[in-house]
């Protein structure tokens, strides 16, 4: 039996010596990559912080002290210490174990963090909480380097630092996050580290660790033992960026040395007021294509162990990604095109732009982690002539909803936004689904939403939105001057053919994909991914003798509605589909105009199904499971829509979106 196996609970490392923690920290490397290796997952961040974990967990007392971790991709080995070690072998699959922190997972999640830059507010919140209902506990927030570059998290030091609470910040440094940190503040960070700090420890630890009160003398022995382990010193002279908001700055300290961070911690505890401990730490420590290949092990696929490579790597795929022909689409129109710049939050690679920064590095901007920041730089560059083109994951532009609204909408300005990752993404779970960006986006004045069926779609799409806007071509059609948003789902296209010159759209048609209005028994109005999936529907409901035409909308606003018109004056039954919430979706927006038009006398009565993702969050689970499970295939819905056609043909409706 190894040391893990007998770590039920944080209580039960509290019992160990150190060299027995020192061995625990490899059998919680071992049982993080055997994990990883066979299901994917956030991988180097939860190999460098393993130390960390351990040293918490034996100094402090969770969940009655509060442990809050920022975004929780760091957080593997604290879940394998607070008695999910059995259901660990879930990670990420169907009705497991979450791969991010969980309140209704362990009372030891203090606070779910799918997202960057939360901990800290959050950690202060429970600070605040803790001091107003007079209890006595520690608040500890373990941010990362690349949460330096949220806005969120300068607000809650401005804020925390003011009020002068007990709070304990941890910075994680690993001196990357998905991708290379950016900007002032991870220089800055880094020339603590590789500037004279190391040269200044002997000449000063005794003075400003003998300053720290009660603790000095015992802290000053250990740090004479430590030749450069930093262990608790105080640099105030280092630190000064977080001095200056009210924090006391401890560090930098070697991050994977426990002896080092028990002896820290508990000093800390005797300490009040707000305390940041700098930490340096290795991602990927201590699984070399970890550490070597920091950004492609940041989060991935099922991978060989021995080797490194990710399972499937080199095999041809059937069709390429929505992401690359994005990509290679976007790098063709900048190259006749010097206005085009590209903008991305912290995700080069994982939207497609980093070959874009390659070939084009003067109008590459990655802002890091800051998406309010990114889509008003986009709202300057427009106002200035720039076409910008801001690539960022459904789930994460929803951190700047107000900029879209006041900086970009309001003011018209031609900006396009590429939501990589909409509809169901899979194992990230409830926190990444990119499903409510139709119902934040549509409710925006001037803005224009698409979605494509194929990835030549997607293409001819792009095309259109980055071209000239001002005036009318043979390419671009009807005119748009303001901002668009592109929605495309995750993974593989359909292996359609690429045009060379893709085809000219008009702003807010959509098209006959599958059919005529030939009075069919029924019509399907699809959105993007579900098209496809319309089609094949439609197949296996003619082998039950109904006819369905299929609707490829192409646009959630402007809804073609010429063509909504023209469907529903040749049947009465319509269904809507969508990788998309109900609630705020396309197929709200459609039976609104059919109501409206009704009322008007323009279209007969239709009766409508909407067929979509339900009002809750949707768990992790792989793509397909989960459109399994929420009816989003083919069969399920052809099945759906006999039973709901033939139930409404016995009773039917008259009235306007009835439900049957």
């Amino acid at each position: 039996m190894t040391i893990l196996d007998k770590i039920n609970q944080p209580a039960d490392i509290k019992r160990l010596s150190p060299e027995e923690r020192e061995t625990l920290a490899q059998e919680i490397r071992n049982k993080i990559l055997d994990v990883v290796a066979r299901h994917g997952g956030h991988l180097g961040s939860s190999l460098g912080a393993v130390e960390l974990t351990i040293a918490l967990h034996t100094v402090f007392n969770a969940p009655n002290d509060r442990l809050v971790w920022d975004t929780g991709h760091q957080t593997y080995p604290h879940k394998l210490l607070t008695g999910r070690r059995d259901i660990f072998h879930t990670l990420r699959q169907h009705h497991g174990m979450s791969g991010f922190l969980s309140r209704e997972e362990s009372p030891y999640d203090t606070f779910g963090a799918g997202h960057a830059g939360t901990a800290l507010s959050a950690a202060l919140g429970m600070a605040e909480a803790r001091n107003l209902q007079k209890q006595n506990h520690h608040v500890i927030a373990i941010i990362g380097d690349a949460s330096l570059t949220t806005g969120l998290t300068y607000e809650a030091l401005n804020h925390a630092g003011g009020l002068n609470r007990d709070i304990l910040v941890i910075l994680n440094d690993n001196e990357m996050s998905i991708s290379p940190n950016v900007g002032a503040i991870s220089a800055y960070l880094n020339r603590l580290i590789t500037g004279t700090f190391y040269t200044k420890v002997k000449q000063e630890t005794a003075i400003l660790i003998g300053q720290l009160p009660t603790i000095g003398p015992s802290a000053l022995k250990v740090a004479k033992r430590a030749e450069g382990s930093m262990k608790g010193l105080v640099m105030p002279d280092q630190g000064q960026f977080f001095q200056a908001l009210g924090f006391r700055y401890i560090g930098p300290i070697d991050g994977h040395r426990l002896d080092h961070l028990v002896t820290t911690f508990e000093n800390l505890k005797k300490l009040k007021g707000p305390h940041l401990v700098h930490l340096i730490t290795t991602k990927g420590k201590g699984y070399r294509p970890a550490e070597t290949q920091q950004a492609a092990f940041h989060g991935l696929s099922a991978f060989d162990l021995s080797t490194g490579v990710v399972k499937g790597a080199g095999v041809s795929q059937k069709a390429p990604t929505y992401t690359s022909v994005f990509s290679k689409t976007l790098m063709r129109l900048a190259q006749n095109d010097p206005n085009i710049v590209a903008i991305t939050a912290a995700m080069p690679e994982g939207t497609g732009l980093g070959a874009f920064a390659k070939q084009f590095p003067e109008r590459f901007y990655d802002v890091g982690i800051s998406e309010q920041h990114a889509v008003t730089l986009a709202a300057g560059m427009a106002a200035d002539g720039l076409k910008p083109v801001v690539a960022i994951y459904s789930t994460f532009l929803q951190r700047a909803f107000d900029q879209i609204v006041h900086d970009v909408s309001l003011q018209n300005l031609p900006v396009v936004f590429c939501l990589d990752r909409a509809g169901l993404v899979g194992e990230d779970g409830p926190t990444h689904h990119g499903v409510f960006d139709i119902a934040y986006l549509k409710a925006i004045p001037n803005m224009v939403i698409m979605a494509p069926k194929d990835e030549n779609e997607l293409q001819q799409m792009l095309t259109w939105a980055v071209s000239s806007r001002h005036e009318k071509n043979d390419l671009v059609g009807h005119c748009h001057i303001g901002p668009i948003a592109i929605r495309y789902p995750r993974g593989e296209g359909l292996g359609v053919p690429l045009d060379e010159m893709p085809a000219s759209l008009e702003i807010g048609k959509g098209e006959i994909v599958k059919g005529t209005l030939s009075r069919p028994d029924l019509v399907f109005f699809a959105l993007g991914s579900m098209v496809a999936t319309a089609c094949a529907a439609a197949d296996l409901l003619l082998k039950n003798g109904l006819q369905a035409t299929v609707i490829n909308a192409r646009f959630a606003k402007p809804i073609d509605t010429e063509l909504l018109i023209s469907a529903a004056q040749t049947s009465s039954m319509m269904v809507t589909l969508e990788e998309h919430l109900l609630m705020g979706g396309f197929g709200e927006s459609v039976l609104s105009i059919l109501m409206r038009e009704s009322g008007t006398g323009a279209i007969p009565p239709v009766t409508v199904l909407q067929i979509g993702l339900p009002d809750q969050f949707v768990e992790h689970g792989a793509q397909k499971t989960l459109r399994q499970e929420k009816g989003l295939v083919p069969d399920a819905i052809a099945t759906r829509v006999a039973e709901w056609y033939e139930k409404c043909r016995v009773a039917s409706p008259t009235l306007q979106g009835a439900s049957c």
